[in-house]
């Protein structure tokens, strides 16, 4: 059964129901106020006595679901646009501001007391495109400039690069192998220096640097028997080895000759 329809009073509009479908007025019956006999919805005056008939409801407020909405989403949007800018600031201004690794200081003389030059200034090269050798040269350069300014925190950054960069390398020379060794011993891994100092002895029975990793490794943990051991078989090797004019005495001079006063001190 089709519901009755109404003429709107207010808009025209026909339409079923209490409300009017295009504007919300009432469409329910009214009642005269005198007589209480029941009006049209557009009637002014009661049919029956006369009296003016009260005015129809105000029709209901139209939802404001669709106004919310927009309103949440405006905000919304507003909350994107400035975390987007938060962002591009933090990536930008990050990147601009924070200092860039200085690894390209030459020279290899960064074993303990060796290399007196200062790094020059400028952006770090991009050691991607250099050798696993090239690499790890750069990378003990400016570790032992960085524990030579007691800088530990640019020590433990860059040590597990190094150390990476060693590890690729396919047959380390001994003075890759003494430096390898420095390394641990800067990151505090004396049974690891003593391992390298092994290798570097196999290699060449009589090598100083031998000695020197063995003599730093047992100062490290505290080892008085290992470092005087150390510091005997350093001291009979030493002018022979001196002899035969090794380069890597020659880079590393000021450590051989600070370990070699050491082991003179504790021979007396």
């Amino acid at each position: 059964m089709t519901a009755p329809t109404t003429l709107c009073p207010a808009c025209g509009t026909t339409s079923a129901g209490n409300f009017c479908s295009g504007c919300g007025a009432s469409l329910a019956g009214r009642a005269c106020s005198a007589c209480q006999a029941r009006l049209s919805p557009q009637a002014r005056f009661c049919h029956r006595c006369g009296h003016a008939a009260p005015l129809s409801p105000p029709p209901p407020s139209p939802p404001r679901t669709k106004g919310r909405e927009r309103t949440a989403w405006l905000v919304a949007g507003g909350l994107c646009v400035l975390l987007l800018g938060a962002i591009v600031v933090k990536v930008t201004g990050g990147v601009s501001a924070a200092a860039t690794p200085d690894m390209a200081n030459p020279g290899g003389g960064g074993a303990p007391g060796g290399g007196d030059g200062a790094a020059p200034a400028g952006p770090a090269p991009d050691i991607s495109q250099m050798t696993p050798r090239e690499r790890f040269d750069r990378l003990f350069n400016r570790i032992m400039q960085a524990a030579e300014q007691g800088d530990t925190v640019q020590v433990q950054r860059f040590l597990p690069m190094a150390l990476g960069a060693y590890s690729q390398l396919d047959s380390p020379d001994v003075d890759a192998r003494y430096h390898a060794a420095v390394l641990r011993l800067q990151g505090g891994d004396a049974p690891s220096a003593l391992a390298l100092a092994d290798t570097i002895l196999a290699a060449v029975p009589t090598h100083l640097f031998g000695y020197v990793v063995r003599g730093e490794a047992a100062a490290l943990t505290h080892d008085a028997a290992g470092g005087a051991k150390a510091r005997r078989e350093f001291l009979a090797h030493y002018q022979a080895e001196m002899k035969a004019n090794r380069a890597e005495y020659l880079e590393h001079q000021r450590a051989v000759d600070e370990f070699r006063k050491e082991a003179a001190q504790g021979a007396r």
